[in-house]
């Protein structure tokens, strides 16, 4: 359980980062004329939209780690015992993305970062807009699963975490402890429709950075030490 409180908590740091990257959608979703109930109502399915596509990246991820490990026909251990070959490379290979993607978060790998967020972003916001201008009760929650898919180095971090798993049920877990972290901030966006003060958001994502760097080097390790024990840095780890 604790494992999965961490992922919310950085989740909830990197929220400040989700502000920046999609609180503009969330203030054009905007205010609902038939008052404040319904407003939040649409906020509401926005976000659940939102959370709905990360649990998907999640489970999908999670399953794709299990395909790696399984793929020799080795059964996958609990993740707090003795690691396989296949799962010390899938260790390896999502602690380095997570790593990489913390650096972006402290102002470095650039070139990386405008490949990633660039890949497929622009054409996806258009499509985004559109959507706004929709009269359809469900447009809210379409506008929120679509904008899951945007590029993110964020949600990259987490669904490289959510592969590391080995797992479906799992990298759904980190999946949606992340989307829950990321809600307080998205609703008080669409709600208040006001960006916080550029120093404090740049200390979110500061945050944020921390704690994906930390993640994913506990993952490395996993794949590179012996044994997983260690893991118990995160008491309660997935599995």
């Amino acid at each position: 359980m604790t494992y999965y409180l961490v992922i919310f908590a950085a989740g909830f740091a990197g929220s400040f980062h989700c502000i920046g990257m999609c609180g503009g959608f969330a203030c054009a979703l905007g205010h609902d004329p038939r008052g404040r109930i319904a407003t939040v109502e649409r906020h509401l399915l926005y976000n659940a939209g939102r959370l709905t596509t990360y649990c998907f990246l999640g489970g999908i991820a999670g399953a794709l780690g299990a395909v790696l490990c399984t793929s020799r026909g080795i059964e996958v251990p609990v993740l707090n015992g003795p690691l396989d070959a296949a799962q010390r490379f899938l260790a390896i290979a999502a602690g380095l993305l997570m790593i990489a993607m913390a650096l972006q978060f402290f102002g470095l790998l650039q070139g990386f970062h405008r490949v990633t967020v660039g890949f497929g972003g622009s054409t996806l916001a258009v499509s985004l807009r559109s959507l706004l201008k929709s009269p359809s009760p469900t447009a809210p929650v379409a506008f929120g699963v679509f904008n899951g898919f945007l590029p993110c180095p964020l949600v990259y971090a987490f669904a490289a975490q959510a592969a590391s798993t080995a797992g479906a049920l799992p990298g759904f877990l980190v999946m949606l402890s992340f989307g829950l972290g990321t809600f307080p901030a998205m609703l008080m966006m669409g709600g208040v429709g006001r960006m916080l003060a550029p120093a404090w958001r740049q200390r979110g994502v500061w945050l944020a950075g921390s704690f994906i760097l930390v993640l994913g080097l506990i993952t490395l390790s996993r794949g590179v030490l012996p044994f997983a024990a260690h893991v118990h840095a995160l008491p309660g780890g997935p599995g």
